[in-house]
């Protein structure tokens, strides 16, 4: 499997918790993964039930098998530190910088420095490798911007590389769009069986191939499960009010009669989301990229819900035994 797993989405869709999912997911088995938030609203800490994630790679989960799951939050002005160190040897005169507010002033107001460092930091973790020339991590996965900016997000080193025509920036620029657009990348779209998620997805997926990105997964969050089978559906699209009537009565429940109606608008309600979750899975079918589902936690998201759709996840993605 791809190295680097980038997974965006629709605002609402629970991207952040699929991304943690597919962590786990990928570290089964004694792997390591690196999950990386680029957007500064510590949600894999909430979603760990931990504290507040620091600029540091940080354990936040064990995985079966004795995998482990590390996690880092991404801040932009600590990342650009790092960059001036790295290839200017600046040392104190970066901090030096970052107290005149020259570092702020360039990750805020410069256009596409941010996404540069975010992307750089993390691709420089899937490029890293220990003193036996093994790499750190098996995989890293990033909670990316939602689908509307993830193309752009993704490419603008691209745009880097053709503006700084030689020198580190340039260089740099290009080292990490040989990973991006490369196959040790996969970016993996979340969304719901819903209209305006499934077309914004849609749109997704034909920007980012028309920028040459490598599209992954459309992994569908929240799918709701099938209560009714296709006798039912039908049946409950029409006027069956006697039938329901005489099962209920043959089944020994009480005044049946008032039961009808309420339990008929249930069935009706139900139809018509089937009918619709038929609609948008044509629609995703149209995309020709593999589609996975994932379950809707009844209880909400916790720990044990992580698990369940990482173990969901490993199952459907095939990822095998180290």
């Amino acid at each position: 499997m791809s190295r680097l797993q980038v997974v965006s989405g629709k605002g609402g869709t629970g991207k952040t918790t699929v991304a943690a999912a597919l962590a786990l997911a990928l570290a089964t088995e004694g792997r390591r993964t690196l999950l990386v938030e680029v957007e500064g609203r510590q949600g894999i800490a909430q979603l760990f039930e931990t504290e507040a994630l620091p600029y540091e790679e940080r354990k936040i989960a064990v995985a079966p098998g004795g995998g482990e799951v590390y996690a880092l939050a991404i801040d932009a002005e600590r990342a650009l530190l790092d960059y001036l160190q790295m290839f200017y040897k600046l040392g104190a005169a970066g901090r030096a910088l970052k107290k005149l507010g020259a570092i702020d002033f360039a990750t805020t107001i410069a256009p596409g420095v941010r996404d540069v460092l975010l992307t750089g930091k993390a691709c420089e973790a899937v490029r890293r490798k220990d003193g036996a020339g093994r790499f750190v991590y098996d995989h890293v996965v990033m909670d990316a911007p939602p689908t509307g900016r993830v193309t752009r997000f993704l490419n603008v080193n691209d745009e880097v590389a053709g503006l700084a025509r030689m020198g580190p920036v340039h260089h740099q620029a290009q080292s990490v769009m040989r990973v991006i657009k490369s196959p040790e990348t996969a970016v993996h779209l979340v969304t719901l069986l819903e209209e305006m998620p499934v077309q914004e997805t849609a749109d997704g997926v034909a920007e980012l191939r028309a920028a040459g990105l490598p599209v992954g997964d459309v992994l569908v969050n929240m799918v709701r499960p099938r209560l009714l089978d296709e006798d039912a559906v039908r049946a409950a699209a029409g006027d069956r009010r006697a039938g329901v009537a005489r099962a209920l009565a043959a089944a020994g429940v009480s005044g049946p009669e008032r039961l009808v109606d309420p339990l008929l608008a249930q069935a009706a309600e139900h139809a018509r989301r089937v009918e619709l979750e038929r609609e948008q899975r044509e629609a995703l079918a149209k995309l020709r990229t593999p589609v996975r589902e994932l379950p809707l936690l009844g209880g909400g998201v916790d720990l044990a819900g992580l698990y369940h759709l990482a173990r969901t996840l490993r199952r459907d993605l095939g990822v095998s035994d180290a």
